[in-house]
């Protein structure tokens, strides 16, 4: 799933639940998504919290063919900056 699709999906979830706190999607070298002020940005902007995934791996989490909680403990997904705030993302996956 291109990284355009995933901002798409992830848009549609933000019009239904806006987040308060700006959270970034490092996907390395396909680029990254922040969610800030309510919408889905293809930038990398300075966040409260990123989540470092492969492309791939966000788009079997989008897909709910990856669990967060397992993909965290196998190292296929990191987080920096505020913890609590990757923790409200459920509203934007699927």
């Amino acid at each position: 799933m291109a990284l355009t699709e995933i901002a798409e999906r992830m848009q549609r979830g933000l019009d239904k639940r806006p987040l308060d706190q700006i959270v970034k999607f490092d996907c390395r070298e396909a680029g990254s998504i922040t969610l800030k002020n309510g919408r889905a940005h293809l930038a990398d902007l300075p966040a409260d919290c990123t989540i470092h995934i492969s492309a791939a791996n966000l788009g079997k989490l989008m897909d709910g063919k990856m669990n967060p909680m397992a993909g965290f403990a196998m190292g296929k997904i990191r987080v920096s900056g505020d913890m609590s705030v990757a923790m409200k993302l459920g509203q934007l996956l699927g």
